[in-house]
């Protein structure tokens, strides 16, 4: 039976679609096409009110009982009040339930040691739900890169991956190019959380903790996973752990 990986999505308001007179769902098509690729099945997840003590609520662990992995995607960016800071002029829309929503998912899938595949957002999710920050806007700084700017361009750069890291086992090659569009990044480290890859200009872009496996990048790997073979081999090694064909 093929792995299911649970996806996070995003609400879409009315009017978002053409053509649509109803609110929507979604995520991009490359996270679902890369998983197939990988021999699993993604299941678009909305984005609801987790843990707020409503008896009618959904507790995020039972959400995870009905998969085998869970895929946090990019998106906009993370209320800052999540991480004791005020907004940057630059922050893009943030949705609370969105925020509630894939911090608790993720805490529950360390927890039980469900194996997640945490991308650009994902990866910020993941820094914040183990107490770290992050640096709210980084486009156009003297001494950094191009790392792209959501929802206008991205940027092809070269990440350093250390080698004997799981997320260098998963890529299989140490100097992955990559295709990146964020304006955030990791700052103060959660805890347990190791740096793992490096784009040249000292952005971290890659992490994971010693239990389970849990991965974060900061990068896009769905956006060529198409054609480049490092960036799909990252989906199956993903998959193969989902379906508990690779235990370490």
């Amino acid at each position: 039976m093929r792995p299911l990986i649970a996806v996070t999505g995003r609400r879409l308001p009315i009017g978002k679609i053409e053509g649509w007179r109803e609110p929507a769902c979604a995520t991009p098509t490359y996270y679902l096409e890369a998983l197939q690729r990988a021999g699993a099945t993604g299941a678009l997840l909305l984005p609801v009110p987790l843990d707020t003590g409503d008896a009618a609520g959904v507790d995020a662990a039972e959400v995870l009982e009905r998969f085998d992995g869970l895929l946090l995607t990019g998106g906009d960016d993370l209320d800052p009040a999540r991480y004791g800071q005020e907004p940057h002029p630059e922050l893009l829309p943030v949705d609370a339930d969105a925020d509630t929503f894939e911090l608790a998912l993720i805490r529950a899938a360390i927890e039980h040691e469900v194996p997640t595949l945490a991308i650009c957002r994902g990866i910020q999710v993941l820094n914040v739900a183990l107490g770290g920050s992050l640096d709210q806007h980084i486009t156009g700084r003297d001494g950094l890169i191009n790392h792209g700017v959501p929802h206008v361009g991205g940027a092809m750069h070269d990440v350093r991956i250390e080698a004997g890291s799981k997320l260098a086992a998963a890529v299989g090659v140490l100097t992955p190019t990559c295709h990146s569009h964020h304006h955030q990044a990791l700052d103060r480290l959660g805890e347990g959380l190791r740096p793992v890859a490096w784009a040249e200009d000292g952005i971290v872009e890659g992490l994971e903790l010693d239990d389970g496996w849990i991965v974060g990048v900061q990068w896009h790997p769905e956006d060529t996973a198409a054609a480049d073979a490092d960036q799909q081999r990252l989906f199956t090694s993903f998959v193969e752990r989902a379906a508990g064909l690779v235990r370490a």
